[in-house]
């Protein structure tokens, strides 16, 4: 297959090298489009006022690899190689693997995932992969799990477009439970601001919020587990995502509502 794979680490973060390196070994056609620099929690954004620089990297990845650095944003990265940089269209777009979990509503901030997301909007099946620790080196199991996937994804094309969610628990191999498919959970922190001040007396602010694991289930009767549940239980854990963030259960009631008003 022919991919494309992005991060928002940056191009020599261990894990897109794992990654890509990884799915080259196994056959795959690949290309390498990251960042120049961390771009961690840079949500969708574009760059639109100042130009985006790409120059080829040699000597990190292997040498079947096609690595580029790009001056921009996750998002910028995916944009620019579907639409300049590759010669032919990816088959998968594949983000990561990303250094800290992306669950629950981490995904709405996550740089990781807008890169996948933005494969998504061009109309490409897309995948973003996250190791669950900011501290853990040991990104083969989820390297290997990528590997598995994109392979099932081969023979067994999704019927319909998605993006799945990819988050694998910062643990040996051997003590992963297995695979679970998980709703998006939510996922809040408590946000602590640190008011400090820099050599020349000027005030900043650093954030530096502590994660809450979860809060209410927006949707307890539903059979599945959240990811933040199925990670606590050391499971791999599959969501799907999309980027239509539209209420549908909401719009009938809403309708009456402003029926109501009339």
């Amino acid at each position: 297959m022919k991919l494309l794979i992005s991060n928002d680490d940056g191009v020599f973060a261990i894990g897109a090298r794992a990654l890509a390196n990884g799915l080259a070994a196994a056959g795959h056609q690949v290309t390498v489009v990251c960042p120049d620099r961390e771009r961690s929690a840079a949500g969708h954004g574009l760059t639109l006022h100042q130009p985006i620089r790409a120059t080829i990297v040699d000597g990190i990845f292997d040498p079947a690899v096609t690595a580029w650095s790009c001056s921009g944003t996750p998002a910028d990265c995916v944009k620019l190689a579907l639409w300049s940089l590759l010669d032919e269209r990816p088959d998968l777009v594949i983000s990561g693997i990303n250094q800290g979990a992306n669950l629950g509503t981490d995904v709405i901030y996550s740089g990781t995932v807008s890169a996948a997301m933005e494969g998504l909007i061009e109309g490409i099946p897309s995948i973003a992969v996250s190791l669950t620790s900011f501290t853990e080196k040991n990104f083969q199991p989820a390297a290997d799990y990528a590997v598995k996937l994109v392979a099932q994804l081969q023979e067994q094309p999704l019927q319909e477009m998605l993006l799945l969610n990819i988050n694998v628990p910062a643990i040996p191999a051997a003590a992963i439970q297995g695979v679970k498919l998980a709703r998006q959970g939510i996922r809040r922190y408590i946000e602590v601001f640190e008011k400090r001040q820099d050599p020349r007396g000027k005030t900043y602010y650093w954030l530096a919020g502590e994660a809450v694991e979860e809060v209410d289930d927006p949707d307890p009767t539903h059979n599945l587990p959240t990811d933040v549940e199925a990670i606590r239980e050391h499971y791999i854990t599959l969501t799907p995502l999309q980027y239509n963030l539209t209420a549908l259960r909401s719009l009938n009631r809403l309708q009456s509502w402003l029926q109501s008003a009339d």
